[in-house]
C-alpha cells in the first residue's frame, strides 16, 4: 500500500468514526454492556468476513485488524477498517450492488445509500445490523486519479464498557 493510499485510508477511518460514531447504538454509556474488548474485536472481524462473502471478489485486501477506540462517556467500540483493490472498477461496482441487495436479505437495515460527503461524491452504503450491535460503511472509489479503484469498508460495533480484565 502506498503512503498516499495509507493516508487516504486513515482519513476514511477518521471520517467513518466521526460519521458513524455511536449514534443509534447505545449512546448512553450507562446503558453500554460490559464486554471483553478482545471478544468484541473478534465479532467485528467475523462481521467483516461476512461482508467480504457478500462482495464475492477475488482481490487484494488491506491487512488491518479490528481496533478499539473511544465512544463518548467512557465507553468504547471496536472498528475494523479494510479495503479491497485490484479488480476492474466495473467488478467493484457490481460488488457494491451485491452488498446493496444482499444486506437487507441478511437482516441489515440500509440507513444511507448515495454519495458520501467527499468532494468526489463517492457511492456509499451505510447499514446497521438488525440487532443494533454492528454498523457497516462501504464506499466505492472509482479510478479518478493514479490510485486504482477500490472499495473501502469499515465495520464497527456498538459502544461497550470493557470488563476489568480487558485492556482499553
Amino acid at each position: 500500500m502506498t503512503n498516499k493510499t495509507r493516508k487516504a485510508a486513515a482519513c476514511v477511518v477518521l471520517f467513518c468514526s466521526l460519521l458513524l460514531g455511536c449514534s443509534g447504538m447505545n449512546e448512553n454509556g450507562a446503558d453500554a454492556p460490559v464486554r471483553a474488548s478482545s471478544e468484541v474485536q473478534d465479532e467485528v472481524e467475523k462481521v467483516s468476513s461476512s461482508i467480504l462473502e457478500i462482495l464475492s471478489l477475488k482481490a487484494k485486501m488491506t491487512e488491518a485488524g479490528a481496533m478499539i477506540s473511544p465512544c463518548e462517556g467512557g465507553v468504547y467500540r471496536a472498528h475494523h477498517p479494510w479495503g479491497i483493490y485490484g479488480p476492474p472498477a466495473k467488478d467493484l461496482e457490481e460488488a457494491m450492488n451485491r452488498l446493496r441487495s444482499q444486506l437487507p436479505e441478511k437482516g441489515w437495515k440500509i440507513v444511507k445509500d448515495g454519495p458520501d460527503d467527499s468532494r468526489a461524491k463517492s457511492p456509499q452504503i451505510v447499514a446497521d445490523s438488525a440487532d443494533g450491535k454492528f454498523s457497516v460503511d462501504a464506499r466505492f472509489h472509482g479510478r479518478k486519479s493514479d490510485d486504482p479503484a477500490q472499495l473501502e469498508i469499515t465495520v464497527q460495533s456498538a459502544c461497550f464498557r470493557p470488563d476489568s480484565a480487558s485492556p482499553s
